[in-house]
């Protein structure tokens, strides 16, 4: 039995339980933003000024997870319920977007004026970085992002026990995956901060849809899928998805902490050797001498993995590597034009010396 045989509901009750439930999840991340104490770290200078950010995700996330087992195995609250009202909490994380993406444009068109009209601010934003009783908006907005797609894999983990009895191998690996994933995004947080969304993106309907919507709703389409799928997984099929996440994993995360550790200490040795640098700028050792995008291709095979734990029963799983896979390229070849207006001739020396970009040999 797959999915597709899953019944959700659209109601007006329904609508406003998932509202309030949207509400306090935010509010409570939000307020626990401010209270939990965590690591303050100095960001880049934007627009003159530099930003200072609290590194609580970890606890906030690691607080939240225990908070929904214990509820679940004292019958508070079941995660199930995120599953029953899953068209609902899209429904109400859409217009959330919306009304938030407003509100956002609003208040940067009375402080600074809109760029270029208030439908581009709109959408794109007219602050680079919003702030509310000290929470950096945008930074803040990964939280319920990334630790809502986390619960809803929970959610569905817990309909599939609450319906066979047991879970699956698939839906065993599937969580295992996804919650190392979430996890390690926490504890890397620091990294966050000096990336392209953070530095030059402005915070409008762009950045908040995909963080409201597009990331906890898309990305667990997996998850969702393997919730009625009880086909058995192969112990050789298991372990071949095993090596393909560790592999993306290590790829991934490797890429992005050469560049951090590089970018925070010039010094700092890579594969155990000193960095090797075009005019100690750009570094070309490690998986940086490798390809130029490396961490990206990466970052498609964990999530290529997701998909591969429901088999092939269904197209669906793998709308989201598909996605992610084009989405990438097009960031790649962004970030190179991008690049070479930032470098000039530097960019292409390093380009010649690193020929490919996200396959070696390939492309």
């Amino acid at each position: 039995m797959s999915s597709s045989g899953s019944q959700f509901t659209l109601s007006g009750a329904g609508l406003l339980e998932a509202a309030a439930m949207l509400l306090v999840f935010v509010g409570v991340l939000f307020a626990g933003s401010i209270l939990l104490t965590g690591r303050r770290v100095e960001g880049s200078i934007l627009e003159g000024k530099s930003i200072t950010y609290k590194l609580n995700g970890l606890a906030l996330f690691l607080l939240t997870a225990a908070i929904g087992l214990i509820a679940q195995i004292f019958g508070w609250f079941s995660l199930s319920a995120l599953y029953t009202h899953f068209v609902e909490l899209f429904v109400v994380a859409n217009v959330f977007a919306f009304v938030f993406s407003g509100w956002l444009c609003w208040r940067g068109v009375l402080t600074r004026g809109g760029p270029g009209g208030i439908l581009r601010g709109y959408f794109f934003g007219v602050e680079l970085n919003p702030s509310l009783l000290g929470v950096d908006l945008k930074f803040f907005s990964y939280r319920p992002s990334l630790i809502g797609l986390a619960l809803f894999n929970a959610s569905f983990a817990v309909v599939q026990y609450e319906a066979y009895g047991e879970l699956t191998l698939a839906m065993t690996l599937y969580q295992i995956f996804t919650f190392l994933y979430v996890l390690n995004y926490f504890q890397f947080e620091d990294g966050m901060i000096h990336t392209w969304d953070i530095v030059s993106e402005r915070f409008g309907w762009m950045l908040v849809w995909g963080d409201y919507v597009l990331v906890p709703f898309f990305y667990c389409l997996p998850g969702w899928w393997l919730v009625h799928a009880t086909e058995p997984l192969s112990a050789v099929a298991a372990a071949l998805i095993v090596l393909l996440f560790v592999f993306g994993f290590w790829l991934f995360r490797g890429a992005n902490q050469q560049k951090h550790r590089f970018k925070s200490d010039p010094g700092a040795t890579i594969w155990g050797r000193p960095p090797q640098t075009l005019d100690g700028r750009l570094l070309v050792s490690g998986f940086w001498g490798v390809g130029r995008h490396l961490n990206y291709t990466g970052e498609i095979c964990v999530y290529l993995s997701f998909a591969l734990t429901t088999g092939f029963a269904s197209w669906v799983p793998y709308v989201l590597p598909a996605w992610l896979a084009s989405l990438l390229w097009h960031r790649s070849r962004r970030d190179d034009r991008r690049c070479r207006a930032k470098y000039g001739e530097l960019w292409e020396r390093y380009t010649q010396r690193v020929r490919y970009s996200m396959l070696p040999f390939i492309y």
